[in-house]
């Protein structure tokens, strides 16, 4: 039997929650971007949440993107309820934006402890930080950090592929 799982993608704004959730979603999918009223770096900024059924290796995934504006962030612990794992999405060449990941990351696994991984993008920039390095920036396991790009589908589907690794011990 093929028991959905929920996931929680979450991370600073622009690391690619909503691009990796577009990319993967079979049958479409739910987004609540909103036209940015600030200085972002991009035109609209997801305000709720964004939501797509996937399959992965014949594993049913309802993924939850979280907003990655912390005026948003009432939405974190709302979404991280009841998920199984985290994808947690970090830009490899904006380290400024690292330590907003690190308190993203540290208040979704203190709602929960459930396993994660570090989903690292932008790597083709100048100046890209290692997956590994960013890992232990946030202070997690640099095994479990993952490079890849959320516009493309065969390669988006590597940090839940890890995470399926991942969940395979606790189920």
């Amino acid at each position: 039997m093929n028991t959905p799982l929920k996931i929680v993608v979450t991370g600073p704004v622009g690391a690619g929650k909503s691009t990796l959730i577009r990319t993967l979603a079979k049958g479409g999918y739910v987004d609540t971007d909103a036209r940015a009223t600030e200085a972002i770096g991009k035109a609209t900024t997801t305000v709720a949440m964004d939501h797509a059924v996937m399959d992965v290796g014949g594993t049913t995934l309802h993924v939850f993107g979280t907003p990655g504006q912390e005026r948003f962030d009432y939405m974190w612990e709302i979404l991280a309820e009841g998920a199984l794992g985290t994808v947690l999405l970090a830009r490899a060449d904006r380290p400024g934006d690292l330590p907003k990941a690190r308190q993203i990351f540290e208040f979704i696994l203190s709602q929960s402890e459930v396993p994660y991984v570090i989903g690292v993008t932008h790597l083709d920039a100048e100046e890209a930080w290692a997956p590994e390095e960013i890992a232990l920036f946030l202070r997690a396991d640099p095994t479990l950090a993952v490079g890849f790009d959320p516009r493309d589908p065969k390669d988006a589907i590597r940090p839940f592929v890890r995470l399926l690794d991942a969940l395979d011990g606790k189920r």
